[in-house]
């Protein structure tokens, strides 16, 4: 892997993990397109660890008053308070992809890592993030989530799992079909990919005692330090634009991607 590789696949990695275009979709297919040699899953977890930074620095007020509310609800010292219920939304919503990524992660590794699985998902899940988006951006805020709405936008993530659906698209998409505006419905995709970036690096990461050979810590901070920079603008500069713009230039993307996908692999 060249340095030029490392920082296009950073970037990349950034900026999909956060807009609703699917993270996974496009670290298989850049590859592919360009010729390069698969980076790896070393380096995967390390573009994982860089977004996990991302969201942790732009979010770390939030979090905190998160996390306060939250033990001291779990330890009885006050009754559950806005913070400390969001807490529990983000925790129940995580359990199904938790849940999902243990019972099928090796037949998704092993069956659904192609090019025209990610062309379907692709444009399955991006006309239904334009048909949410229609319906969404009703308005409804952060704090009018329930524990029923938190489960159903778990549900959706554990859909991301397959390449090219996008786990902040689906998140989003699910959100907004519960009513919520873009922004809440971002804000919460972006809160709850916590966990799951967790879990996934955490899981990536296991595998990684059974790997042998050298390993390129060069390119494994350039790809940190990218993926973090990057990711940390993208977030603050989508949740600007969101109160903006729709979705459909997402869902046209995605869309147009599945079809070029289509074109070049069948």
């Amino acid at each position: 892997m060249t340095y030029f590789e490392a920082i296009m696949l950073a970037i990349v990695q950034a900026l999909t993990e956060f807009l609703p275009v699917s993270s996974s979709g496009h670290l298989i297919l850049v590859p592919k397109l360009f010729g390069w040699q698969d980076q790896g899953l070393l380096f995967d977890v390390a573009l994982h660890v860089g977004s996990l930074i991302a969201v942790l620095t732009y979010f770390h007020k939030e979090l905190l008053a998160i996390v306060k509310g939250w033990l001291k609800s779990v330890r009885r010292e006050s009754p559950p308070d806005a913070e400390a219920m969001f807490g529990w939304y983000i925790l129940v919503a995580t359990i199904p992809v938790g849940l999902a990524g243990l019972l099928f992660h090796d037949f998704i590794t092993t069956y659904l890592r192609s090019p025209l699985v990610i062309a379907a998902t692709a444009i399955i899940f991006g006309t239904l993030l334009w048909l949410a988006d229609r319906r969404g951006g009703a308005g409804r805020a952060e704090q009018t989530m329930n524990l029923r709405m938190a489960l159903l936008i778990g549900c959706a993530q554990a859909l991301a799992l397959i390449p090219g659906t996008s786990r902040s698209g689906i998140t989003m998409t699910a959100g907004m079909a519960l009513g919520f505006s873009r922004l809440a419905a971002a804000r919460f995709s972006f809160l709850l990919s916590i966990p799951g970036i967790s879990m996934a690096g955490l899981y990536e990461a296991t595998k990684l005692a059974e790997m042998t050979g050298p390993v390129q810590w060069d390119m494994l901070v350039v790809g940190v330090v990218v993926s973090a920079l990057a990711a940390y603008i993208c977030i603050g500069v989508f949740l600007k634009l969101i109160t903006h713009i729709s979705m459909l230039p997402f869902a046209i993307y995605r869309i147009l991607l599945g079809i070029v996908i289509l074109i070049v692999y069948l």
